[in-house]
């Protein structure tokens, strides 16, 4: 089958022909229609990952899927040929990835049914990003009315924060560059986002707005440590890039890292969002499968939003 691999690391992704993998027990073989790339997609090519995680090659990438259930591995229940799944690649080493048109997953973890009204390319970026943005607003758990500053707001987990939060009645903040990046946030929701340049006085800007600083802070890019200075006295930092409360001593604020867990529960909540019309998922460009190495260029580039590939 045609994937996107990494015969070793760090090294550019190519795509090139691999064997189509088999259902083990336990497991589903999806048909992949639609992937999408991630920062860890990123940092595997350039050998980021290898310290802390198995890679197998060729290695395969991706994480986000959508697709059709093709085969059941042997004691599947609950799944039957033909459904329509999407969720996201949870295995405990990296190489088995959905950038692919053939991808195993655990059938108990990381999918769940695509609901009627949720397009393959829609569900196919949506599961990383959006467990990651769900899981760190909760974390910091904002009232309605409080203040958040997203940091990365134009990425994929940024963005799809920008609109969660403002649903929630949630004051947002978000960092993007002056021009395509701010007119791409402010227009991913109907209520009002105030943008700052984060190329600037981010704290001259961020005090203008909250002179007090602001009650919690999502970290998805950026200097953790200077933006925990922007949280008022017993504020709240999510971070997904790895901050702890040791970076940030000195500073009356609570720091919460994140691992997302994209489970069924939350894939489904997050499916059904954007089934109603209620959630969006940003998808900017989308690339045929032979054609991902764009993609990568594409992301590297700084692209906003979420960039699909398209794996039928």
């Amino acid at each position: 089958m045609r994937a996107v691999t990494l015969e070793s690391v760090p090294s550019a992704p190519a795509v090139t022909e691999v064997d189509t993998p088999r259902p083990e027990a336990g497991e589903l073989l999806v048909k992949v229609a639609a992937a999408s790339l991630n920062g860890i997609d990123i940092a595997t090519a350039a050998g980021y990952t290898q310290a802390f995680m198995e890679h197998r090659f060729p290695l395969v990438l991706g994480q986000d899927f959508a697709g059709t259930v093709e085969e059941l591995g042997e004691g599947v229940e609950g799944f039957a040929p033909g459904d329509a799944v999407f969720g996201v690649v949870l295995k405990p080493y990296l190489g088995a990835g959905s950038l692919a048109r053939y991808v195993t997953v655990p059938a108990g973890h990381g999918v769940a049914r695509i609901p009627a009204g949720l397009k393959a390319g829609d569900a196919g970026a949506l599961g990383v990003a959006g467990a990651t943005a769900l899981v760190s607003l909760d974390a910091v758990a904002l009232a309605e009315g409080e203040t958040l500053l997203i940091s990365g707001a134009s990425g994929g987990v940024g963005s799809l924060a920008v609109q969660l939060a403002a649903a929630r009645g949630v004051k947002v903040i978000a960092t993007a560059r002056p021009g395509a990046q701010s007119d791409f946030v402010t227009g991913l929701t109907g209520a009002e986002v105030h943008v700052v340049d984060f190329t600037g006085d981010l704290q001259g800007q961020v005090r203008a707005i909250a002179p007090e600083g602001v009650d919690a802070v999502l970290h998805l890019a950026g200097d953790g440590a200077r933006l925990a200075a922007l949280l008022r006295p017993g504020g709240r930092i999510a971070s997904t890039t790895g901050l702890t409360q040791d970076d940030v001593k000195g500073h009356d604020v609570t720091v919460h890292t994140i691992m997302a867990n994209p489970d069924a529960r939350i894939l489904t909540s997050l499916a059904e969002q954007v089934a109603s019309g209620a959630l969006r998922v940003p998808v900017t460009a989308t690339y045929p499968l032979e054609r991902a190495t764009e993609a990568f260029d594409a992301f590297g580039a700084g692209t906003p939003g979420k960039i699909a590939v398209s794996c039928s």
